[in-house]
């Protein structure tokens, strides 16, 4: 029970690691490069005036960074009015007002009566930085040459083009099931898949219509062609900063100062050389901070040993904490499982339904309990973790020969020392190879912690799938397989020193 009750107030502890930034403005961003280099400029103006400031980018989407801002684990991020309107609020004021009418209003609203909602919930909202972000089909040349595609309503005789759309997109309330029926769409396949993956899918041939951002810098760099809204299904998504009323007054007025200042093409350039020429977003902010006249002294880039330090610490950290974690809990609970088979089928069966969970859901049905951050991602690796560590450890224990256990009744042995002398030694084997089994997976699960700002080896693969960066991608895969394997080497060794020698497969 004590080693239980370590555990869960470590667990607690570490869980709230989120918050050891408390005193910085937390300034989050999309997984979209468009948001991490606007959430970059936010960044390098505050700290270029004195203030904290750290970046937590590529968490997620529009309702992961939302319900951030809300609980205070981020207090700034940049989103767009079409978004606020058609995704947020739309719901948030339907459910106050009960009343269709409220929800139609707020579709069309003004600027006002935005930001009026969005004080309603203590968010403010600046004006608009001075470009439209709108969403837009598009589809290659030659496919709307051969199908006489211009207009979104042109889609409807040609049920047999395949669709791509963004993961959200599909989701969304202004996105896809919204536009079909405004069209009256009804293709025969629809898929969805990663935004920046989709523009390679597409020029492949893989599919024939996707959903962009009209600030895409790939739309001229894969020659495609914009479909016109016919219908004007989609509002303006003026890009503005989302922030927490409470935050100090001075982060306020110099968000104030970037209203109306990034023009259209100033944002497509900004996004191009992200893209198509490999600069980093932090080297972009910090040119077009320079032109506002913003001066301050240049951090030096981070390189990739800097980078693969910090996130092997990141890494290492969700890692460990869960695991050590899940041992301290999951053995006695394959004890109890075994001594009490009645408990032992609940504990079993609850282990498995957890293990059934998609781990990205898991992720994200963690963020209203813990935030965003390292905690619920190593709450999420702990559970994950329970499954291999409890049923190897009940199946050591109930397939010791019924003979040994009859022997240490004869002897007189208590269950204590019967646990320690022949349970435990005899089920020794068993349990390592779970505890293996969960060390390796929660490696693997644990690059998914990136997707809600936890760090590690994830974080370099989301950024070089969204920049096509395969050195990027690299710098996360092979250090993540590295250390599956340097794991197993170590349960390894440890099994010739835990093992008795009489169990060991190599004697």
């Amino acid at each position: 029970m004590n080693r239980i009750s370590a555990a869960t107030l470590t667990l607690l502890l570490f869980s709230a690691v989120g918050n050891v930034h408390a005193q910085e403005i937390l300034i989050g961003s999309k997984s979209d490069t468009e948001n991490v280099i606007l959430g970059e400029i936010a960044t390098q103006l505050f700290k270029s005036n004195g203030l904290q400031a750290l970046h937590r980018s590529e968490i997620g989407g529009t309702r992961i960074l939302w319900k951030a801002l809300l609980s205070g684990d981020i207090d700034v991020y940049p989103e767009y009015t079409g978004t606020i309107i058609r995704e947020i609020l739309i719901t948030e004021l339907g459910d106050e007002s009960g009343s269709g009418a409220a929800r139609g209003e707020l579709v069309d609203g003004s600027l006002a009566e935005i930001e009026a909602a969005l004080a309603r919930h203590g968010i403010g909202m600046t004006r608009p930085l001075g470009f439209n972000n709108t969403y837009v089909l598009g589809t290659r040349r030659d496919t709307a040459e051969e199908f006489d595609l211009r207009t979104i309503t042109d889609l409807r005789e040609h049920k047999e083009l395949r669709y791509g759309f963004s993961n959200e997109f599909m989701a969304r309330g202004d996105g896809w099931p919204a536009l079909r029926d405004a069209y009256n769409l009804n293709p025969d396949n629809v898929r969805g898949i990663n935004h920046d993956l989709a523009y390679r899918a597409i020029e492949n041939g893989s599919i024939d219509v996707i959903d962009l951002y009209s600030t895409d810098a790939e739309i001229e760099y894969y020659d495609l062609i914009k479909l016109r809204d016919d219908r004007n299904h989609f509002p303006d998504y003026q890009a503005i900063f989302l922030y927490r009323i409470n935050i100090e007054p001075g982060a306020r007025e110099l968000l104030e100062t970037l209203e109306s200042s990034i023009s259209e093409p100033e944002m497509i350039r900004m996004n191009a050389l992200a893209k198509l020429e490999s600069v980093p977003e932090s080297a972009i902010a910090s040119q077009f901070l320079r032109k506002l006249g913003v001066v301050f002294e240049t951090t030096p880039p981070e390189t990739w040993i800097d980078r693969l330090f910090r996130n092997t610490l990141d890494h290492l950290f969700l890692v460990l904490v869960s695991l050590i974690t899940a041992i301290l809990i999951a053995i006695p609970l394959g004890i109890v499982a075994f001594r009490r088979p009645t408990a032992g089928r609940i504990i079993l069966g609850v282990v498995g339904v957890i293990y059934t969970i998609p781990s990205l859901a898991l992720l994200v049905f963690m963020i209203p309990l813990l935030g965003i951050g390292a905690g619920p991602a190593i709450v999420a690796l702990f559970l994950y973790s329970l499954l291999p560590i409890v049923f190897n450890t009940h199946s050591g224990l109930i397939t010791i020969p019924d003979e040994l256990i009859e022997s240490a009744h004869a002897l007189g042995l208590d269950d204590h020392t019967r646990l320690w002398k022949i349970e435990f030694p005899m089920a020794s084997r068993s349990i390592l190879t779970g505890i293996r089994t969960a060390a390796v997976m929660n490696i693997g699960t644990a690059t998914l912690g990136a997707l809600i700002g936890a760090g590690g080896y994830g974080q370099p693969i989301l950024t070089g799938i969204r920049l096509n960066n395969t050195v990027l991608i690299l710098e996360g895969a092979v250090p993540a397989a590295l250390l599956a394997l340097a794991i197993q080497l170590a349960l390894s060794v440890a099994e010739r020193w835990i093992v008795p020698r009489g169990l060991r497969l190599n004697k």
